[in-house]
């Protein structure tokens, strides 16, 4: 058995920022805290995204707490910019990340400790930092018919660049940020591109304030306070409406048709007989909070989320989700990585009883 103070699970932005904050505030590695990372190297979930996303074509990557990324090649990929800086963000601050490391399991422990069931041993701690995201649990929706299709299925998460769609006809499926990207990376290449989304797609001009940020940000806090599964932050702000979208709306590259019906062998089909040929179909359908190794302390409420209040467990005040719901943003990430390590010091000396999880 490992003894330490608190154990932080995943080390992207949202790990990252908690164990900046948790050194800061006189926890040592080790004795103090634990990083658990499974991924092969530094960078988060940024190391797996494609090569056509250059760093230029990041919305909003906030620099973490304490060190300030400049002078960032836009023509570079993101995925070798983010993880460069996060690598010499670790050991500048000496964070000592654990990886590979996987977390199978967090359980109820003795004297109202956690046990954290891992590839490197099981660990115990007061309090638990979750900072998994969601890159590990995309999301797939079924339709009828999905099976019976004879070309390629692939979803984000397996987004290999555009160049890998040449003379393909492409049904791209998902109405955020990541489904307009595709589409506008593939369509050059591609025969033929095909747009299909849910609900119409919101298309948001005009500067992005923050006030407009907080609001939106209000209302991704509101479900998980009431313990519903959280929305992206994008679900509430709509789509930048900026001049590549511009263009590709005029060219029609981003003219929408409502969702399919059924998904037949040659491509996908409409109830009112509107029939599109593919050769692939691509799901940016988004992701999922990678959440099941908390499932031993039965933390979901029954709409189907956690509840948090910040970034604090309602169910059980030793773990907090940090990343998660209304911190799902690099800048959030941040704040909440501060505010979780100063709800863990209060617990620490005694302020808030930990209750043992059912």
């Amino acid at each position: 058995m490992n003894h330490t103070e608190v154990v932080v699970i995943g080390a992207g932005q949202a790990g990252l920022s908690s164990a900046y904050h948790l050194r800061r505030a006189g926890y040592e590695p080790g004795s103090g805290f634990v990083v658990f990372d499974h991924s092969p190297g530094p960078g988060g979930a940024w190391q797996f995204r494609w090569p056509s996303l250059t760093y230029g074509k990041v919305h909003g990557m906030h620099s973490l707490p304490g060190m300030e990324l400049t002078d960032a090649d836009p023509e570079r990929p993101s995925a070798e910019v983010i993880s460069a800086y996060f690598d010499r963000y670790e050991r500048t601050f000496d964070l000592r990340v654990r990886r590979p490391v996987d977390v199978r399991a967090v359980r109820e422990g003795p004297q109202g400790r956690l046990l954290v069931e891992t590839s490197a041993g099981v660990w115990s701690a007061r309090a638990l930092v979750n900072a998994t995201g969601t890159w590990d649990r995309p999301f797939w929706p079924r339709y009828p018919g999905q099976e019976t299709f004879r070309g390629r299925q692939l979803h984000t998460a397996q987004y290999p660049g555009p160049e890998a769609f040449a003379g393909q006809r492409v049904v791209v499926v998902g109405g955020g940020a990541s489904g307009t990207q595709h589409l506008l990376e593939i369509a050059p290449y591609a025969t033929a591109t095909t747009w299909v989304t849910r609900r119409p797609p919101v298309f948001r001009d005009g500067p992005f304030d923050e006030d407009a940020g907080r609001a939106a940000v209000a209302l991704v806090e509101e479900r998980v306070r009431q313990g519903l599964p959280p929305r992206s932050v994008v679900s509430v702000t709509g789509l930048p409406l900026d001049d590549a979208v511009r263009q590709g709306i005029a060219d029609g590259v981003l003219d929408r048709l409502p969702m399919f019906d059924r998904v037949v062998p040659d491509g996908v089909v409409w109830d009112d007989g509107r029939h599109v040929e593919a050769d692939v179909i691509l799901w940016a359908t988004g992701f999922r909070a990678a959440l099941d190794h908390l499932a031993p302390l039965r933390l979901r409420e029954p709409g189907g989320g956690i509840r948090v209040e910040g970034t604090r467990v309602v169910a059980d005040p030793r773990v907090h989700l940090v990343g998660y719901g209304p911190s799902a943003s690099t800048i959030g990430a941040n704040r909440a990585g501060r505010a979780a390590v100063r709800d863990i010091r209060r617990l620490s000396a005694g302020e808030r009883a930990a209750p043992v999880a059912a």
